[in-house]
Formats: structure tokens, C-alpha cells, sequence
């Protein structure tokens, strides 16, 4: 399946499932990275506008929000499409269609491990003004009981299953080095998210690789996540332990 295919379907799903993001990310974001109301900002790979819709109600006006998966790309439009500076685009990150030179901001949330980055590198060299910043993002679990049991959960009931973030080499420290040659910021923030049973199975229903409804496997996968939410749930609840990761440079 195409990456820009993966999440065909899981729309409604992701986007009421996928948490947010810390407060203290976007304090950093501004105080420290330098963004603000007159920043122009391209978001690629934004998905259902989770995070878009983030940088507006933190005082942004102008986003350019590139999606290639239209099941995805609609739902931002739904929920954002009356903000007026809220620009859908129906473009990838080796291609996003925008201009060249014109923005300060470029950002990568939950997306990142998904590009042919050599190419998304390229690109955003072509579309930022000189001196604006690509600041990449994952919302990355923390290593624990809970997530070790949802990986065997995974493991067992997912086919394409590689590992989170898609098993890809294309994810993480190793990965962000080589695009910025070394040369990048990086801050992590706590961001625990509490869940009910349906939060927390929903949220792996929101993966790529979790298989839909009606699909082999889905009863299982479903009641396996379940079980190991009823096994640490604490007052009829549990705490997703994750953690924002933000890693920031200029090309």
C-alpha cells in the first residue's frame, strides 16, 4: 500500500482518538524557535488538522495545510475550513505545490518517518524563505508494561505490523540527524494523556497497521487491546504514557 493510502478509511477514527500536544511544546515554539502570529507556516502531512488546529488556537493565521490522503484532507477541511487563514492543499511532501521562498515555518507532526526525505529535503529548501525552519514532531510512547503488551497485541494481530512508527529506519534520532547533517535542536515534553477503555482502544484502532473492521483479525486485535487496558486500568482508567518530541534546524 501507498503511504499516502495507509490511513484511507481511518479518518473519523484518527481524528477522534489521536491526542494532542503539550502546551509547553508551542511556549517552546515561540519563545525559543521564534514563532509567531505573522509566521507563515506549511504543515505537510497534516492529516485531519490535529495539529493545525493546535498552532491556530495558539495565536497562528496562516497555515498551509499539505495532505495527500483526501479521506484525511477532508476532515481538516470540515473542522477548520471556516478559518480564514486556513489554506487545504492537496499535495505530498516530495511535491507540496506552494511556493518558492515564502515561508517561515515548515512542520512534520506524526508524519515524518512517512517521506522520502532526500526529496521532502529538497523541497522544503525550495519553499522556505532563507533562514525559515523545519521543525519535525512525534508524539512517541515511553517504553513501559503497557506498551510492551501492545506491541505483542500487535505483533500477533497486525500483518503489516513493523513496530510503531511502521518499524521504519526512516523514524527517529538516527533519521533526523542525517536530514539536518547534525545540525538541529531538540527538546522533549511530557505528555501523558488519560484514557478510558474506548479512548485507549481507539487509539490503536487509529494505527495503519491495526486492521479495519470486518477485516481478519480485528476481534482479536480488539479484544487483546482490551484486555491489557482492563489489566492496569486504575478507576476505569489508564495513563497512555508518550512523550512530544520536537527536533527543529534550518537547511
Amino acid at each position: 500500500m501507498e503511504n499516502t493510502e495507509k490511513f484511507t478509511g481511518l479518518a473519523q477514527v484518527y481524528r477522534k482518538y489521536r491526542p494532542g500536544y503539550p502546551d509547553e511544546l508551542f511556549d517552546y515554539l515561540k519563545n525559543t524557535l521564534g514563532l509567531n502570529p505573522k509566521s507563515r507556516v506549511a504543515e505537510v502531512g497534516s492529516g485531519t488538522g490535529i495539529f493545525t488546529g493546535l498552532l491556530f488556537e495558539h495565536g497562528l493565521r496562516e497555515i498551509y495545510a499539505v495532505e495527500p490522503n483526501a479521506d484525511m484532507r477532508a476532515v481538516a477541511e470540515k473542522e477548520l475550513g471556516t478559518k480564514k487563514g486556513f489554506h487545504s492543499v492537496n499535495g505530498c511532501a516530495e511535491a507540496t505545490g506552494l511556493e518558492d521562498y515564502q515561508f517561515d515555518f515548515i512542520f512534520a507532526v506524526q508524519a515524518f518517518h512517512w517521506f522520502d526525505q532526500p526529496r521532502f529535503r529538497e523541497e522544503s529548501r525550495r519553499i522556505l524563505k532563507p533562514g525559515g525552519k523545519v521543525v519535525i514532531i512525534w508524539n512517541s510512547r515511553i517504553d513501559g508494561p503497557v506498551t510492551q503488551e501492545a506491541y505483542e497485541v500487535c505483533r500477533h494481530c497486525c500483518n503489516s505490523f513493523e513496530g510503531f512508527s511502521g518499524g521504519l529506519p526512516t523514524s527517529g534520532d538516527e533519521a533526523v540527524n542525517r536530514f539536518f547533517d547534525g545540525k538541529y535542536l531538540f527538546r522533549e515534553f511530557a505528555n501523558p494523556v488519560p484514557m478510558n477503555r474506548d479512548e485507549f482502544v481507539g487509539r490503536h484502532l487509529s494505527s495503519s497497521y491495526a486492521p479495519r473492521e470486518g477485516e481478519a483479525n480485528y476481534q482479536a486485535f480488539v479484544e487483546g487491546v482490551r484486555d491489557i487496558f482492563d489489566r492496569h486500568a486504575v478507576d476505569g482508567g489508564i495513563i497512555w504514557e508518550a512523550a512530544a518530541r520536537c527536533y527543529a534546524g534550518t537547511l
